[in-house]
């Protein structure tokens, strides 16, 4: 099945979530293709793949295309039309978490990454696919038991402290909450330009993630408060890693269960994930800061009045 464009309709329900005046790229540029993948996951995607097709369009940067796989209850025989043209695609964003694609799809989207195409990783995508050994190479960290791998974290000078296998947490999260994002990496395209730290809204805040974790670079990372069930850990949230020719970038933020989904609102999201999406693409960033992007004291929502 080819991908089907649904962004005029998506477009039309979810204007109300964009932020007037946003700006658009620094530079006029060719916009790039998007592929965002969804159908299965444990978080709500149908709440939370339109308000991004929204978003990464009004940055002026991207066409976006939906692909939707089947459902969980679909027979085995649907798979078969599930056949999304990663070629078409200057980065895929994966927002799915759910039953194993084709192995014929997988080793499409491995061959796409190595020969240089871009992966995007939102949330719970990073608890997908625990038995594929190339994606957990491209994700880096995954939501896995703590038998799984090394488990990632920064102590408080920035250093990165890896915990083997079999030591320490496995993948978790307290009750969501407000927190700090904190930028590791002030020079990375991606990050270039953010406060040094900044309010990102009420989310779920990962913990003791595990993989193989290699050539990883943490861009980001927050403090796992112990007294909001957290680890006392510095825990990486936005990093990236090469696969290939390609660029995998992975974020943790971004949680919607129901209701107002305050995560995906949050301006600093958006941006972590369209600058994300444009690095992974090309290597490089044109896409502003907001001027209303969060402080270190106060949380921006898009669509919050003035």
């Amino acid at each position: 099945m080819n991908p089907i464009s649904r962004r005029a309709a998506l477009l039309a329900a979810l204007a109300t979530l964009l932020v007037a005046g946003r700006p658009a790229p620094a530079a006029a540029a060719e916009k790039l293709r998007l592929l965002i993948i969804d159908g299965q996951n444990n978080h709500n995607w149908k709440a939370m793949t339109p308000p991004m097709v929204a978003s990464l369009e009004a940055t002026g940067r991207f066409a976006v295309d939906v692909a939707t796989t089947p459902d969980a209850k679909a027979p085995k025989d649907a798979w078969e039309s599930f056949r999304p043209d990663f070629s078409k695609y200057d980065v895929v964003l994966s927002n799915y978490n759910g039953q194993p694609w084709p192995e014929r799809v997988q080793k499409a989207l491995e061959e796409y990454v190595a020969g240089g195409g871009g992966l995007v990783i939102v949330h719970a995508a990073n608890n997908a696919f625990e038995k594929w050994p190339e994606w957990n190479k491209m994700i880096g960290l995954g939501w896995r038991n703590n038998k799984f791998g090394d488990r990632v974290t920064l102590d408080d000078s920035g250093k990165v402290v890896r915990t083997p296998a079999g030591e320490g947490p496995g993948a978790g999260h307290g009750p969501q909450h407000a927190y700090k994002v904190v930028v590791r990496d002030k020079d990375h395209p991606v990050t270039k330009g953010m406060p040094e730290t900044w309010m990102h809204a009420q989310d779920e805040l990962y913990h003791g993630q595990r993989g193989p974790a290699e050539n990883m670079q943490i861009l980001a990372t927050a403090h796992s408060d112990k007294a909001k069930g957290g680890t006392g850990a510095n825990e990486p949230m936005i990093w990236v890693i090469p696969y290939g020719k390609g660029r995998v970038f992975t974020t943790l933020l971004g949680h919607v269960g129901g209701g107002d989904a305050p995560a995906i609102r949050c301006v600093g999201f958006q941006t972590v994930v369209a600058r994300g999406a444009e690095w992974a693409a090309t290597g490089k960033v044109t896409i502003p800061i907001p001027e209303d992007f969060p402080t270190a004291d106060k949380v921006s929502l898009s669509g919050s009045k003035k």
